[in-house]
């Protein structure tokens, strides 16, 4: 079967690290011996809870927007998200001189919020247990203008994040290391998707594996049955970045083309990687984030003899939560 061209290529990624070279930061790749030893295999951190705005969703948001002509950016930009996203399209309209409006759940971390309008985006909130953010954003274009930029469902976006696997195929070769598997953490799949086609077209060996909540986890449904799933419910995790409905149909037909796999933690696993990030590796990871370390911790995910690189992708965690983790 021919591929669908509309699809995002290596050659979308490369371009897209040229875009972001200067403006998105290049996070590093690191390693704890003690985690090593716990888990009795090789772990590879990539900490984008370093990147600008505290998570991945920088490099995705900025590309988009870079890719953009005069005429749409003179009308301004619309998101929807319950913060990652929202603070990377906030921030990267902010250094473009382009209006953002940013449509978020009333429930998102307050600190997502105040920091998306602290970059100049406007917030619209909205209730997600009964509203559609989709139809939200459509009203307020309908009304106002904007160009739409999707948290995960936009071939510019998706070729943003895949430069997160450009880099670590870079760190790897220069250590002389191939991972077994690559661990991400997913909601609509626009990072896994990106990082998948840059670790694809580097190491054909390389496993591609998706972590949700449990509860949400429209991946794994949805590649066993090979059409996308919706998720029963659209709220009642602590992994709150990762609450999308159903996985975006073009990430979906990356991931597939990788042969990605997933895999599903609980509320508590993700909070008990959250305590070990901050006690033993002294990072500080969201939820959201760092559900694929609790893959690794909890052995969802075996890790034991093997190689694995590890997708840190946010650190916006709100002091409850984080006191939560680490009461626990």
């Amino acid at each position: 079967m021919d591929r669908d061209p509309t699809l995002p290529t290596i050659a979308d990624v490369h371009r897209a690290a040229a875009r972001l070279a200067g403006h998105a930061v290049r996070t590093p790749l690191v390693s704890s011996p003690f985690l090593d030893e716990k888990v009795g295999g090789r772990v590879l951190l990539k900490c984008e809870t370093l990147q600008r705005t505290g998570s991945f969703k920088f490099r995705g948001a900025y590309n988009a927007l870079a890719a953009l002509d005069r005429q749409s950016r003179e009308r301004g930009v619309v998101a929807v998200s319950s913060g990652n996203h929202a603070q990377g399209v906030a921030e990267a309209a902010r250094l473009m001189g382009v209006r953002a409006t940013i449509v978020m759940p009333a429930d998102a971390p307050v600190g997502k919020r105040r920091r998306t309008e602290r970059s100049g985006a406007h917030v619209i909130t909205y209730d997600r247990a009964s509203q559609d953010r989709e139809g939200v954003a459509a009203h307020y274009i309908g009304e106002h203008g904007g160009t739409m930029i999707h948290p995960y469902n936009d071939p510019e976006v998706i070729a943003g994040q895949g430069t997160i696997g450009l880099e670590i195929a870079a760190d790897c070769d220069a250590a002389g290391i191939v991972p077994d598997a690559v661990l991400v953490p997913c909601g609509g799949g626009g990072m896994s998707s990106g990082v998948g086609v840059a670790i694809r077209d580097w190491s054909a060996e390389t496993q591609m594996v998706l972590v949700e909540p449990q509860g949400f986890d429209d991946y794994a449904r949805s590649l066993a049955a090979g059409v996308p799933l919706r998720n029963p419910r659209s709220a009642g995790s602590v992994c709150d970045a990762l609450l999308a409905p159903e996985p975006g149909a073009i990430g979906f037909a990356l991931n597939r083309e990788t042969r990605a796999i997933a895999a599903a933690v609980s509320d508590e696993e993700a909070l008990a990687a959250v305590a070990f990030a901050f006690h033993e590796l002294k990072l500080v990871v969201e939820p959201g984030g760092v559900v694929a370390l609790a893959a690794v911790l909890s052995d969802r995910v075996t890790v034991r003899g093997r190689t694995v690189v590890v997708v840190l992708s946010g650190g916006n965690i709100d002091e409850p939560v984080l006191m939560r983790a680490l009461s626990g």
